[in-house]
């Protein structure tokens, strides 16, 4: 099955899920990212109190590692110039959202690598996550085809680019952003030192 026919599968799905549903995921796949950022702020201050600064820079690299990502999805984007299947399937069933506007290209999703990138870098941070961000991240992606704005390969694509980017990403800075945030608690300002967190005494 290509792309087109999934994507005419899952938003003809859609079209037939209690209204309920369809205003849940309309409200998910525009907010849902939200949780992310709620989850970047607690592993955060969680790491601040950890005695190891690899904890902090895992913490810290995890938003970080998701706004790389999300410049990379942009320029694929930029590149590719695929048109959104809400225009361009035929016989599709019209999108629960707006179809974006011309020139706000299709592949990849940029949510669904917003999505991948902070799925494992929340887990590389606090392997335990993994549990609630790898679903989360699916969630968000399936959301954005049944809402009807992008291709099943759109999503998949995003997700891969995230979860791939996104974990290279945390895996080369972690040592250098350690090292950084040991230097900044023996000897920073006191703002650096609060960012960073005192570690454990002793």
């Amino acid at each position: 099955m290509d792309s087109s026919a999934l994507y005419r599968d899952i938003t003809d799905f859609a079209h037939s899920t209690p209204s309920w549903v369809r205003s849940a995921f309309e409200v998910w796949t525009e907010f849902g990212l939200l949780l992310f950022g709620l989850l970047f702020i607690s592993v955060w201050w969680r790491a601040r109190g950890h005695g190891d600064p690899r904890a902090v820079a895992r913490a810290v690299l995890a938003p970080l590692a998701t706004a790389l990502v999300y410049v990379a999805s942009e320029l694929v984007k930029s590149t590719v110039n695929e048109e959104r299947p809400c225009r361009a399937v035929a016989g599709a069933a019209a999108s629960l959202v707006p179809c974006p506007p011309y020139g706000d290209w299709s592949f990849p999703s940029n949510h669904s690598a917003i999505a991948g990138a902070a799925a494992v870098a929340l887990a590389l941070a606090v392997p335990r996550l993994a549990l609630l961000t790898v679903p989360v991240a699916l969630l968000m992606a399936f959301s954005r085809v049944f809402v009807g704005v992008h291709y099943p390969h759109d999503v998949a694509m995003g997700l891969l680019l995230g979860a791939s980017l996104g974990t290279l990403a945390v895996l080369a800075f972690t040592g250098p952003l350690a090292r950084v945030t040991a230097a900044v608690r023996t000897g920073g300002t006191p703002v650096a030192v609060w960012f960073t967190g005192p570690g454990r005494a002793g």
